[in-house]
């Protein structure tokens, strides 16, 4: 990967199949940093901002710890909402149709790429 397109955020062997979530930042709209995750689920790797449709604070309280129990869906710690892994669409709780903000994450050489191309 070119370090002009692209910004490594981990090692592949990181990121566990439903296992904790990869905790890096992203630059907001304002330039400030904004908190973002890097997961793995049945197999594909995803990368979402860190934060709640319904009130945008991070998922995790326990740094990385974004699955449920079953490791089927990623939940608010705060309230519960639950989210799809594979598109961040929200399926339970007071947000339910919204979506969190994906990131383009890829997998390359081992590593866990953002892909850090201007639109």
């Amino acid at each position: 990967m070119a370090a002009d397109t692209a910004r490594l955020i981990c090692d592949s062997a990181a990121l566990l199949d439903s296992g904790r979530a990869v905790r890096f930042e992203v630059p907001g709209p304002d330039g400030q940093p904004q908190a973002a995750i890097a997961l793995r689920y049945q197999g594909r790797v995803y990368g979402y901002l860190n934060a709640c449709r319904h009130i945008p604070i991070e998922l995790d309280l326990q740094d990385g710890n974004v699955f449920d129990l079953s490791g089927q869906y990623l939940v608010c710690s705060m309230h519960g909402a639950l989210y799809l892994p594979a598109n961040g669409r929200c399926v339970g709780g007071p947000c339910r149709g919204q979506s969190l903000q994906a990131l383009p994450l890829m997998e390359a050489e081992g590593k866990v790429w953002l892909n850090v191309m201007p639109d």
